[in-house]
């Protein structure tokens, strides 16, 4: 729909920052964030993924794709720095993973997020961008903190509501998700629909970008146990696009804001494959407690 109808408009993506901010509320709004915190036993493990995921791993591919396109590198460098997907559990969930960890993966990481984020693009300079890595900071701490907040107040002053309406908390999500996507693509619909030579350039870089995810993620839990494996691979690979989105829209081309709505189509597409790839796996493997 955002291809062949597209309604794009100035007020439509100003809501994307207040429709991430309703899809973090839910999805606090599922989990007591003190409770999980709490049984968070191994925090180095915790420490490790989040130096990983939203540091090591998005320096490391700046500088190697900064040698070849720097636009495109900072692109890139938005993109895996971003948070664990709010969708990480249920993902986590199809390919019978570790839940529980894919949640605090998720957690940990968003809480993360508004510190890190400004923290990379404050110390990578960047020539041809004017960035205000503290205005970023002030955005991220609204989207992530504000909805954190009101859902553990909901939750415990509301906690009969909470329980007899925690069926309905994912399709809402889902249906605020398409409502983004189909904002968005529409902002973008004729460049898409053009697919120009250096839109599948770009593309073919994004499924490299998510592959090599999805290797980084595996090789980072290479001495955990299979469920363990799917949970941080899954935290690695399909990362929070939705903030992403929101991030460019508001501080970025229309270039990287492409190259976001781009990531929409590996994030979609990949989870087959990594599924078929895992049960190829040696199944037989020793279970680690």
């Amino acid at each position: 729909m955002g291809l062949t109808s597209p309604a794009f408009s100035e007020f439509l993506m100003g809501m994307l920052g207040p429709l991430i901010m309703t899809m973090m509320f839910v999805v606090f709004l599922k989990s007591n964030l003190v409770h999980v915190l709490r049984e968070i036993k191994n925090y180095k493990l915790m420490l490790y993924l989040v130096g990983a995921y939203m540091i090591l791993i998005p320096v490391l591919l700046f500088f190697a794709v900064n040698i070849f396109d720097k636009k495109l590198a900072v692109g890139i460098l938005l993109l895996t720095a971003m948070p664990a997907a709010v969708a990480s559990t249920a993902l986590t969930d199809i390919l019978k993973g570790n839940t529980a960890l894919s949640t605090s993966i998720t957690i940990v990481t968003s809480i993360a997020a508004p510190f890190t984020i400004p923290i990379l693009f404050g110390l990578l300079n960047f020539d041809k961008f004017s960035i205000d890595t503290g205005e970023i900071f002030k955005d991220l701490a609204i989207i992530v903190f504000v909805p954190m907040l009101f859902s553990q107040i909901v939750r415990k002053y509301f906690p009969n509501a909470v329980r007899r309406n925690k069926n309905i908390l994912t399709p809402i999500n889902i249906f605020i998700l398409s409502t983004m996507v189909y904002t968005v693509i529409g902002s973008q619909s004729e460049s898409l629909l053009q697919l120009s030579e250096d839109i599948v350039i770009q593309l073919a870089i994004v499924y490299l970008i998510f592959i090599l995810l999805h290797l980084a993620g595996y090789l980072l839990a290479y001495k955990q146990n299979r469920k363990n494996k799917i949970s941080i691979t899954i935290g690695a690979a399909y990362m929070n696009n939705g903030l992403a989105i929101v991030l460019a829209a508001k501080y970025f081309d229309a270039y990287v804001l492409l190259l976001m709505v781009l990531s929409e189509l590996p994030w979609n597409t990949l989870l087959a494959p990594f599924r078929k790839i895992m049960s190829l796996v040696n199944v037989n493997e020793v279970e680690k407690e």
